[in-house]
């Protein structure tokens, strides 16, 4: 199939599936005319692809787990390099969701005093 036909199948767009190409996430033939044909197989490549970019991978973490086999539909990768990045990027979400959870505490802090300070004066004006 050509790139616009597996576009249209999986929801990606051309110039996505042109990247994954370079990054060697998906591999193409190229016909005598120089366009690139895929196979069957592509449809459900990128689809693992798409799946673990909502992960959080990056393509340079995904080509090093492409390979492992992936149990659909519940999705659960069955190597250990995959377990091993999982847990990885586990650890670096759990740290963005302290630093994220701080900076809200900051935030509504700065808020709190602001909406204080208003309220005190509103109340001086009124006396």
């Amino acid at each position: 199939m050509n790139i616009s036909t597996l576009s249209k199948k999986t929801g990606v767009s051309v110039r996505s599936l042109r990247y994954y190409e370079s990054k060697n996430l998906l591999q193409s033939r190229r016909l005598e005319n120089g366009y690139r044909d895929y196979d069957e197989i592509a449809v459900q490549r990128v689809k693992i692809i798409q799946l673990y970019l909502g992960l959080g991978l990056n393509t340079d973490e995904i080509e090093r787990v492409i390979e492992c086999p992936i149990n659909w539909p519940n999705e659960q990768p069955l190597c250990e390099k995959a377990y091993k990045l999982y847990h990885a990027k586990l650890t670096e979400v759990n740290k963005q969701i302290e630093l994220l959870e701080m900076l809200k505490s900051r935030l509504q802090q700065g808020i709190s005093i602001f909406e204080n300070t208003i309220a005190r004066k509103d109340s001086n004006n009124d006396n």
